[in-house]
């Protein structure tokens, strides 16, 4: 006796199954073509995925090593749990290997988050700077530890740095502030 299936169902099974694998060995395919290759690739996702984070604040300051896929992140939260999100969310980025979560956590304070708001207010309220507080993470980071005062991030042109720097020592600190922020256009003239 034979047993005999029709032409359909063996053409939907074809489909449905030789779909499934063909679909399965593209999915394969297109995540082996979105791990990254180089270490920069690794740490522009890396930042990006930082960057990403909810909880990423103007009062945090991360700075992302990669070498060899092991990444190393340094710098500053000012919350705990901040430390373990974001060495959990770095672990996930594609061509990851290890992570060296080497963040400090800053102490938490009344006396700190009044000297966090002063100095965000005063630098973010300069008409010379107004337009970083808009953006959704201002490049101007402000890190204060036990009432001193650092700056972190990037600016446009020399004259921004000064005026944040101005801008920042007016707040109340302990100590002088330390401008290390970075001038990304330098003048060429001079």
């Amino acid at each position: 006796m034979k047993f005999r299936i029709p032409f359909k169902m063996m053409l939907a099974a074809a489909l449905t199954f030789g779909g499934a694998s063909f679909a399965g060995s593209a999915l394969a395919a297109t995540k082996v073509a979105t791990v990254p290759s180089t270490d920069a690739e690794i740490a522009r996702k890396v930042v990006h995925e930082i960057r990403m984070y909810s909880r990423y604040t103007i009062w945090d300051n991360i700075d992302v090593k990669v070498r060899d896929g092991e990444v190393a992140l340094m710098g500053q939260v000012s919350q705990p749990y901040k430390k373990a999100d974001l060495g959990r969310l770095v672990e996930r980025v594609p061509g990851v290997r290890s992570v060296a979560n080497q963040l400090d956590v800053l102490p938490n304070s009344i006396f700190d988050d009044q000297i966090r708001r002063q100095v965000a207010r005063a630098i973010y309220r300069d008409p010379v700077l107004s337009r970083y507080g808009i953006q959704a993470v201002p490049p101007i980071h402000i890190i204060v530890d036990n009432g001193h005062v650092t700056l972190e991030g990037v600016v446009n042109n020399q004259m921004e740095k000064n005026v944040a720097g101005i801008r920042a020592a007016s707040g109340m600190s302990f100590g002088p502030v330390i401008n290390n922020l970075r001038v990304e256009n330098r003048s060429t003239k001079g």
